[in-house]
């Protein structure tokens, strides 16, 4: 079953009015917006790489407000344990048996805060939850939240006291981006204010909107055409010169996933190179582990994705529809 023009129109309608709604309290990062409602509409988590005071807990809780979910804050710290993140069981002596207390992480947008800040053992506690959506504790398996994502940020420039994520974790990530400092016209709009940039946003849809646009994306056409190109550009990260360690499957599902729904969000029913390539850093980028000469030489993760994408051919537009 392939999404008809109805269906189309609707969920790009729909996916514009709940970025609109985001941007109204993160002022001009409609394309970092656009990445996160891509992200959660593909059943994927968001990685956000951000000095402090850049707007990236505003934009968790906008996100969770317009989708009418609940949200959570985990302030990832070195003494963090495992438990504060998933929940506990504890003895409840009235009733003689033991209870489940649930963590934050039992939310629809869950913000990791400084993700890299806590111990290797409390960040694997996110490992099951973000790749099954389901938390295990003491042999009982409960299901997260329903959409769910996590939105992690971590600090680039201090590194002390960090601990940096393993790439299992960061495979987890669909997507890595950076909200950045807003633009001149948005910075004098937010002093002009006068306070925190701390709005309220109206919920404009339910959960099971989300949910159904998940599937809709589904149904997204994807020509063979495009997944070999996708299969392309993934060897291609694999056989560069400066990566020891390129794209994994993981990462090729993931851009094929990711870029049904950056299609289907742009009022198409089917998906185009150019899909792709707007995607590609996204999603990719954060995967590669490069060579060290190759780092040391300057070289970037976001360098290496860009020289391939010229160097791998893509398909005709005439040829995908």
């Amino acid at each position: 079953m392939t999404i008809n023009d109805e269906q189309t129109q609707w969920f790009a309608e729909t996916f514009r009015s709940l970025c609109d709604n985001v941007e109204l309290a993160v002022l001009g990062k409609q394309h970092v917006v656009e990445l996160a409602f891509t992200a959660l509409i593909a059943e994927g988590h968001l990685l956000l790489e951000d000095v402090p005071g850049t707007g990236k807990t505003s934009l968790a809780r906008a996100i969770a407000q317009t989708v009418r979910g609940t949200s959570t804050r985990i302030q990832f710290t070195p003494d963090l344990l495992p438990g504060d993140v998933t929940g506990i069981t504890v003895f409840d002596q009235k009733k003689g048996k033991f209870e489940f207390h649930a963590g934050p992480v039992f939310a629809n947008v869950v913000l990791a805060d400084e993700i890299n800040r806590a111990s290797p053992k409390t960040q694997s506690a996110l490992l099951e939850v973000m790749d099954e959506g389901q938390v295990t504790v003491d042999g009982v398996t409960r299901a997260a939240g329903t959409p769910f994502m996590v939105l992690a940020t971590q600090n680039p420039v201090e590194q002390a006291g960090t601990y940096s994520l393993p790439e299992a974790q960061l495979d987890r990530f669909l997507m890595r981006t950076s909200l950045g400092y807003p633009d001149h016209a948005s910075t004098l709009r937010i002093i002009e204010a006068g306070r925190p940039q701390r709005v309220v946003v109206e919920p404009l849809v339910e959960l099971k909107t989300i949910v159904t646009m998940t599937e809709l994306a589904r149904e997204v056409h994807t020509s063979p055409l495009v997944l070999d190109y996708i299969a392309r550009i993934v060897d291609a990260t694999r056989n560069a010169t400066q990566v020891r360690l390129g794209a994994s499957m993981r990462g090729a599902m993931a851009l094929a996933r990711a870029s049904r729904v950056w299609a289907v969000a742009h009022d198409r029913s089917f998906v185009t190179p150019d899909d792709v390539k707007s995607l590609a850093d996204a999603v990719l980028a954060h995967r590669l582990i490069l060579d060290p000469e190759a780092e040391f030489d300057g070289v970037t993760a976001t360098a290496v994705i860009g020289q391939i994408l010229l160097d791998t051919p893509p398909p005709s537009h005439k040829d995908i529809e």
